[in-house]
């Protein structure tokens, strides 16, 4: 097939959230012997040079480069609009003028975009089955940080979530088929009610690079990983910080926080101040920090789809302490595979029953990589895909048989 495919973020090198779904539906894709031509936008010259990379997993790429100042000038704009005022961000002249000759150049079999941010640049094409990755409800994100900001800011995101929910009933209904992360998110997504034939496959994790090492490990170190620059993170942090992090210490004061990830906020770098914290900022390789400790943490109070932080930490076989919210992307059972836990109690004493037991570290982190393997592969994702796929061309198939029926 020819696959002209669409994301939000240029998915190549696959490092972050945003890049990794794509990167490996895309590698599955081509591997697959598919024509697949990707389209996406990079933040910078550097982040394109980088992405060029992808090169050996696609047919071919169109790359738009954006500037910040331009993409939060369009996102101002949309303020008094019902166009959403993110999908702003994501509006380029260069890539839908590469959109458009793509379209025009070849006759493609089927169109996927990844993202509803990215929707708008084929929402109108006719005649090429089209297929919706949502991924995340991104609405659902904007109503949850309303939850959480200042007056007036959490009208702001009020707002911003409504004309995303409206936006995205509106693309749903534009698309042969949509598609979710979870089941959780999927059934968002059925209950928007627009009469789009729906699926959800999930994210998966590579667990051959994610792997346990020798099993050495520092009793006494509990890791978080994440962009720092990211307001579920770093909502996350602060409140652990300020909340559980007292009650750790003050039962065992040997103990030690690592918060690995990139471009850290002034608040984020702040907590490094903390007894026995440490704020790395970016890092060639997240894994060392993360196989080195005892337990990783990720109770997010924001949570939507699946948090990769979690399936990374359980395939390489440190056993996890998150929230009901964000245990609900994991296809996993508490108490078996990972521990989930809410108030601050309740987080410091799951923490403590893993570093001061080795036997039950052991067993969770033996679980939970196991429940990787088996429900987390990328392998068992990408088939999920591709029965999606085909789902979705004998269903365009039959609405083109139905208005052939009507008009002769």
């Amino acid at each position: 097939m020819n696959i002209l495919y669409l994301c939000h973020r240029f998915p190549y090198p696959p490092k972050r959230g945003g890049k990794i779904r794509p990167f490996n539906m895309i590698r599955h894709l081509h591997a697959a012997g598919h024509h697949v031509h990707v389209a996406s936008l990079a933040r910078s010259e550097a982040e394109a040079r980088e992405g060029e990379g992808i090169a050996g997993h696609c047919a071919g790429f169109d790359v738009a480069v954006v500037s910040e100042p331009m993409q939060w000038a369009r996102m101002i704009v949309r303020l008094p609009v019902p166009q959403p005022s993110s999908m702003g961000y994501f509006r380029s002249s260069a890539l839908a003028g590469a959109v458009r000759r793509r379209l025009a150049e070849r006759r493609w079999d089927l169109i996927f975009v990844h993202c509803s941010s990215v929707a708008p640049y084929v929402a109108g094409v006719q005649g090429v089955p089209k297929i919706l990755d949502f991924g995340d409800m991104d609405s659902q994100k904007w109503l949850e940080y309303a939850n959480y900001k200042p007056f007036p800011l959490s009208l702001g995101y009020r707002l911003e979530g409504q004309k995303m929910l409206a936006a995205e009933k509106r693309l749903a209904r534009r698309f042969d088929l949509c598609t979710a992360t979870t089941r959780a998110e999927w059934q968002t997504l059925e209950d928007y009610g627009t009469g789009a034939a729906t699926d959800w496959f999930p994210n998966g994790v590579d667990a051959e690079y994610f792997s346990p090492t020798d099993g050495q490990y520092d009793a006494d170190t509990v890791s978080f990983i994440g962009r720092m620059d990211y307001y579920p993170n770093q909502e996350c942090m602060a409140r652990f910080c300020a909340q559980v992090w007292p009650i750790l210490k003050g039962r065992r004061p040997g103990m030690k926080l690592l918060i690995v990830g990139a471009d850290p906020s002034p608040e984020m770098t702040a907590l490094g101040s903390l007894p026995g914290v440490t704020v790395t900022g970016s890092v060639p390789d997240v894994r060392p920090f993360i196989r080195g400790s005892a337990v990783m943490v990720a109770p997010l109070a924001i949570a939507r789809g699946t948090q990769n932080k979690i399936l990374e930490a359980m395939a390489m076989g440190v056993p996890v302490v998150t929230s009901t919210a964000a245990a609900g992307g994991v296809d996993a059972e508490p108490e078996r595979h990972f521990l989930v836990a809410d108030a601050p109690q309740a987080v410091a004493d799951a923490v403590l029953r893993i570093v001061q037991n080795p036997q039950e570290r052991a067993r969770l982190a033996t679980a939970g990589r196991e429940r990787m393997l088996t429900r987390h592969a990328w392998a068992h994702s990408m088939r999920r895909l591709d029965g999606i796929i085909e789902r979705c061309h004998r269903g365009a198939a039959a609405g083109l048989s139905n208005t052939l029926e009507r008009t002769t």
